[in-house]
């Protein structure tokens, strides 16, 4: 699919979409609680539907009724021989060590990007827990045999806290108790704090948290009585963060949901803003942003790097020369996206350099229209697309159906903010 944008201004007020990081962690926690759940605000996302499915698989029923997702669990109960996580980072790393709970083989693999992506990491940890693994020299697919044993271990948390979430969740789910896992190097650390606010408020046994260096079970048995309890989903901060940034450059708008006192990564894009000298008012019912004036700002990436390309977007149109650093966390992401930045912004005449672990980003002058590719990665797309709205000409973005990953409804919500977008479907002849 193409998108054609042209520049525009936008106005209104719109809704963020629900977060898949929030969405994912819920589906998990609500099939390891059992008995049955309510998630509210659902989202859609094609990371989210791969979650549900695995959930599915592992043997829990699902259902949806009218605006919210019921999940009604057993436990690991396992009805497939393989469970497919989509293109999905978060899923395949929290999930496998879930699915190593079920004492049967199983094969886990994946679409896209997530097949050249390292899981090294399995291979590693997984036996230490008693888990038989085999896979495809550290990449996908992957075979497992469980049960997971929970045991006292030390991990490499320096690629991705997504791995510590799977077995966070694993060992709550196996009654893990009087051990921890011991984390170097703890990377994104405001996820770890979702995921055990996430825990707890689906009933899970919670360690205790000493500085992100240990997560300690304690000795009490956990009341594993079946569990009823309801979640909403929090607007995600990470789609929200392209509406803010394109509401500084071609609002003004509104965006109701985002919640100021989540702990998603993500909600540091109010600081890179404010560091912008963005025009942001905080109100009751949402968070106005307006253009104005923007200066060029540092800012610190490392534990939120799915920013990086939003803040490209915004230091386009900051005045001077803008630095970012956390360039290491971007290599495993859907694409590199240090290399896809570089490459689609230098077509859209933004020139980015990178020096070791920072990005630099030459603004100022704006955008200039041009044909450019998402390189299949949701937020590529979703970055070049708010850049456009204030570039000169038109900008036409191939392959820009990746926003389904994350954000399916993302050119929609543009529309209905007043952005002249329009999608073209690829025709495809058959003899």
């Amino acid at each position: 699919m193409k998108a054609v944008i042209h520049p525009s201004t936008l106005k209104g007020i719109i809704r963020a979409p629900a977060s898949k990081s929030s969405m994912q962690r819920a589906c998990a926690a609500a099939f390891l609680a059992k008995g049955i759940s309510t998630i509210h605000n659902p989202g859609h996302s094609n990371d989210d539907k791969a979650a549900i499915e695995i959930v599915k698989k592992l043997g829990s029923e699902v259902i949806i009724n009218h605006e919210d997702l019921i999940i009604k669990s057993e436990g690991i109960k396992p009805i497939a021989d393989e469970i497919n996580c989509g293109e999905s980072g978060l899923g395949i790393r929290m999930f496998t060590p879930i699915i190593a709970l079920a004492d049967r083989r199983i094969t886990i693999n994946g679409e896209g990007s997530l097949l050249s992506r390292p899981m090294d990491f399995f291979d590693e940890i997984l036996p230490q827990l008693g888990v038989e693994v085999q896979s495809n020299n550290g990449k996908l697919p992957i075979k497992i045999k469980g049960p997971l044993q929970p045991k006292t271990i030390v991990i490499d948390g320096s690629l991705s806290s997504q791995f510590l979430t799977g077995l966070l969740m694993a060992y709550a789910a196996a009654d893990a108790s009087n051990l921890s896992i011991k984390v170097n190097n703890l990377t994104s650390k405001p996820y770890i704090d979702l995921t055990l606010d996430v825990m707890k408020q689906f009933g899970l046994k919670v360690p205790e948290n000493r500085n992100y260096e240990e997560f300690i079970f304690p000795m009490a048995a956990h009341d594993s009585r079946l569990s009823t309890p309801d979640y909403k989903v929090e607007g995600d901060w990470s789609g929200g963060a392209f509406l803010l940034v394109a509401g500084a450059i071609a609002g003004p708008i509104t965006i109701r949901g985002l919640d100021m006192m989540s702990t998603q990564a993500d909600k540091k894009i109010m600081e890179a803003l404010n560091n912008a000298n963005a025009s942001i008012a905080i109100e009751a019912k949402g968070i106005k942003v307006r253009p104005t004036e923007m200066d060029a700002f540092k800012f610190d990436a490392t534990d939120c790097p799915d920013l990086f390309p939003p803040l490209v977007a915004l230091a386009a149109y900051c005045n001077g020369v803008t630095k970012i650093n956390g360039v290491n966390r971007l290599i495993y992401k859907e694409s590199n996206r240090a290399i896809s930045l570089q490459d689609e912004f230098e077509k859209l005449e933004v020139k980015i350099e990178v020096n070791d672990d920072i990005m630099i980003i030459y603004g100022g002058k704006g955008a200039k229209g041009n044909n450019v590719h998402s390189h299949h990665d949701h937020r590529i797309a979703m970055a070049c697309a708010v850049t456009a709205l204030k570039a000169t000409g038109e900008t036409t973005i191939e392959e820009a159906e990746a926003v389904k990953k994350s954000y399916p409804d993302f050119y929609d919500d543009l529309k209905k903010l007043g952005a002249d977008v329009s999608l073209s479907s690829k025709i495809k002849f058959h003899e």
